[in-house]
């Protein structure tokens, strides 16, 4: 028999790595055990490309890397930029208005530039760690600051007022810019052609593996989009119930080695045709 799966394309916070951000043996392993098979590796995050080198270095990764939710995507040597989505220039200043509106932070991304302005606002430090480089505080954001901009990010703890401000955002952009959430306090507003969708199908194009034959994995709303192009569809334990049901499979939670799970059960030992 041969394999069913050719790619395994994988969401990284909440997915293959732990809540404290490690990537453990197992997952190490299972990555290993992937190409020792034949089958690629890739990932995709609403990380800033530079914030994936603590993932894509320990496991090698040979395949282009999606960051900004797809806003961008780099070569495996983290430098050259094969393909950007910016978003609109019109829809920025607004996009910023409504979030400040809804009492949320933002957080401005160009390709190679965090901004905020509050080093003690939440979560800050904490990405800061995670992604391994530091933002730069501005008291505002200015013209320049605005240019060629890739992603932004309304920070909150309080549930409603995410919910309320993810509603705005999709009613005032609709399909001009893609809205969604990437973890429960971070609302990723960026260009409409830049999702996890949009994703599987530029990898698809690149390295010349038909859409069935690939599989995704994540757990976020943000990753239902690629669960809706590619032929295999994983999600993980610490998922929701609307992601478990948007996917084909469900694995164990990101705290108990669901993706390497996911990678024996359902691609090194399932996968076959």
């Amino acid at each position: 028999m041969s394999r069913a799966i050719d790619l395994v394309l994988a969401d990284v916070d909440g997915t293959l790595v732990t809540g404290e951000k490690v990537l453990t043996e197992a997952a190490k392993r299972a990555v290993h055990d992937l190409h020792a098979a034949g089958i690629k590796f890739a990932i995709t995050s609403g990380r800033p490309p530079r914030g994936m080198a603590m993932v894509s270095q320990p496991l090698a990764i040979d395949t282009p890397i999606a960051g900004f939710n797809g806003g961008v995507l780099m070569a495996p040597d983290m430098e050259t930029v094969l393909n950007s989505y910016d978003l609109p220039g019109d829809v920025i200043q607004t996009a910023l208005d409504l979030l400040g509106e809804h009492g949320l932070d933002a957080w401005v991304y160009t390709k190679k530039r965090w901004l905020i302005h509050d080093v003690s606002a939440p979560h800050v430090a904490r990405e800061a760690k995670t992604v391994q480089f530091e933002a730069e505080v501005v008291a505002r954001f200015s013209a320049d600051d605005l240019n060629s901009v890739v992603k932004i990010v309304g920070v909150t703890d309080d549930k409603s007022r995410m919910q309320a401000a993810l509603q705005a955002a999709t009613k005032e952009f609709g399909d001009r810019v893609t809205a969604a959430c990437s973890q429960p306090y971070y609302l990723d507003i960026t260009n409409a052609k830049a999702n996890k969708g949009a994703v599987v199908d530029e990898l698809s194009q690149r390295l010349d593996i038909p859409r069935d034959r690939i599989a995704t994995i994540g757990d976020m709303p943000n990753d239902v989009t690629m669960f809706k192009r590619s032929g295999m569809s994983i999600a993980m334990g610490n998922a929701d119930d609307e992601v478990k049901s948007s996917a084909k499979f469900t694995t164990d939670s990101n705290e108990n080695e669901g993706f390497a799970k996911a990678i024996r059960k359902f691609i090194l030992d399932g996968a076959t045709s």
